[in-house]
């Protein structure tokens, strides 16, 4: 487990070595683009059991984890603890070391970005600590099915019980708690149905998780509902509710600001735009894939867990 604060700005490779997730090809490729016999799911799990825990102070009392699956925010406090997102469920030993080393105060809350497994797979350890759960009303209808994601050549069982969110709000919820007025907020359907961002109003910072990826190509998941044109009305409101102080937690990838947030948002319009177009004129995924239509992109997005060829077939796709 290591420890930074914002000033200390970790390099783009130390962030990746830090998740452990590259190493383990971490790259979401759909088995229609790309022939694989093992889905990457099970890589990314089997990663996560060893993955090294990094700690940044934010601001006031919150922190960021990141290593296990999604970024895992921390507002501390002498009511306790309060976690979005609980990471995968293998790195419970790891997450719970880096949570003691801010405080030993137990978890009393967690709330739930959306169902996916590296935002929730932590559910059931941490419920079992003590905490209750906090989510979108999607988000426990989805955990509570058998739901397969072909991008990701998996089927994923129902969530154990322990695991299901208990407290459900529809598209608001406030919680008072450790001074902060914490404001959850649905988006329409982005990354997922679920999306929700999380928002602490005296410290200035917004987690957004998954409609926002801070430098990479970000996943859509179509199997729940996801699009490329909700993911970037979700990149506008975000946009919309930031400021230049803000603090933004983005699913995966360093903390992030509000200039980064607006470069996400054009890049998504413009390749949305290219691709629309070569759709349009009849081609084939194939074909638009060889056009290269994220080319301008690619060294600076493409490098992480999303490739060119993946991300080029979620627009396509949505489009």
């Amino acid at each position: 487990m290591t420890t930074t604060s914002p000033g200390s700005t970790l390099s783009r490779r130390q962030f990746l070595g830090s998740t452990g997730l590259l190493a383990a090809g971490f790259c979401l490729f759909p088995k229609t683009v790309f022939a694989q016999a093992e889905s990457p799911v099970t890589a990314i799990k089997t990663a996560a059991a060893t993955a090294k825990i990094v700690v940044t102070k934010l601001r006031g009392n919150l922190s960021m984890l990141e290593g296990s699956g999604g970024n895992i925010a921390v507002l501390n406090g002498p009511a306790g603890k309060l976690l979005v997102d609980a990471g995968i469920g293998v790195s419970q030993p790891q997450v719970a070391a880096a949570l003691a080393s801010i405080s030993a105060a137990p978890v009393h809350y967690l709330v739930n970005t959306h169902w996916h497994f590296d935002h929730a797979d932590g559910n059931e350890w941490i419920h079992q600590a003590g905490a209750t759960i906090i989510a979108q009303e999607n988000t426990r209808k989805h955990l509570k099915a058998t739901v397969r994601v072909d991008d990701w050549n998996y089927t994923f069982p129902p969530a154990p019980q322990g695991a299901l969110p208990t407290i459900l709000f529809a598209n608001e919820k406030e919680l008072e708690y450790n001074g902060e007025r914490i404001r959850m907020q649905r988006y329409q359907p982005a990354h997922t149905d679920c999306d929700i961002s999380v928002y602490f109003p005296k410290a200035d910072v917004l987690h957004v998780a998954d409609t926002f990826w801070n430098g990479h190509y970000p996943f859509i998941d179509y199997s729940t509902n996801g699009s490329i044109d909700g993911m970037i009305a979700a990149a506008r409101q975000n946009i919309a509710r930031t400021t230049e102080r803000t603090i933004i937690i983005p699913g995966h990838g360093p903390i992030g600001n509000r200039a980064q947030l607006i470069e996400f948002h054009d890049m998504l319009v413009d390749i949305r735009t290219r691709v629309a177009a070569l759709k349009k004129q009849g081609l084939t995924l194939a074909q638009v894939t060889a056009e290269q239509p994220t080319a301008k992109y690619d060294a600076k997005w493409g490098g992480f867990v999303i490739s060119a060829s993946l991300f080029t077939h979620l627009v396509y796709k949505g489009v």
